[in-house]
């Protein structure tokens, strides 16, 4: 079964690559990748419409960076929200809670761990606590007017099973994009 796949070994070697670079050099690509993390964030406040779209691909630059380093992914995840301050305070809300700590918990799981179930159930996990905290304790409208912010187990299972395909779809869209993009950064 795919999810008790190893992940590839490259991954671990690469963040150990990685982190011989200088500091400046680091520093600059997580700049470059928060960048793209907060416009495509943002995209779904500039672009009614097909920026929705858009916006949930603020997940994958703080994720590959996390993917790297740990300490500059969440480097990269916290200078995003404040770019979103200046560039879309709407979106301050949706990113630390969402796509953001999406991005950071699954790069960040695959420091910990070496099985895909592990990792998928980690972003689960992150990204269900965060839509839930926004729609049942902030009372945030995040899954729009047709869901009640009331607590109903209905809801949290859809939450759930909703979690846990995107983190499925993210964990192996990170490991394509890892393994392109490793050949350009390192």
């Amino acid at each position: 079964m795919c999810f008790l796949k190893p992940v590839s070994d490259e991954v671990r070697s690469s963040q150990f690559i990685f982190n011989r670079y200088k500091k400046t050099r680091m520093l600059i690509l997580g700049a470059i990748f928060s960048c793209i993390a907060a416009i495509l964030q943002a995209a779904g406040g500039f672009l009614p419409g097909v920026g929705y779209f858009i916006s949930p691909l603020a997940t994958a630059p703080i994720l590959l960076y996390s993917m790297f380093s740990i300490p500059f992914g969440v480097m990269s995840y916290f200078l995003t929200i404040m770019l979103l301050f200046v560039l879309q305070p709407t979106e301050l809300f949706i990113f630390p809670f969402t796509t953001g700590l999406l991005g950071l918990g699954i790069g960040t799981s695959f420091h910990f761990f070496k099985r895909r179930l592990s990792i998928i159930s980690t972003g689960t996990i992150l990204l269900m606590t965060g839509i839930m905290s926004l729609l049942f304790i902030f009372h945030f409208p995040i899954l729009g007017p047709a869901v009640s912010d009331s607590f109903s187990f209905l809801t949290s299972g859809m939450i759930f099973i909703f979690s846990f395909l995107y983190s499925w779809l993210w964990v192996e869209i990170a490991l394509i994009i890892f393994n392109r993009l490793k050949v350009i950064i390192i």
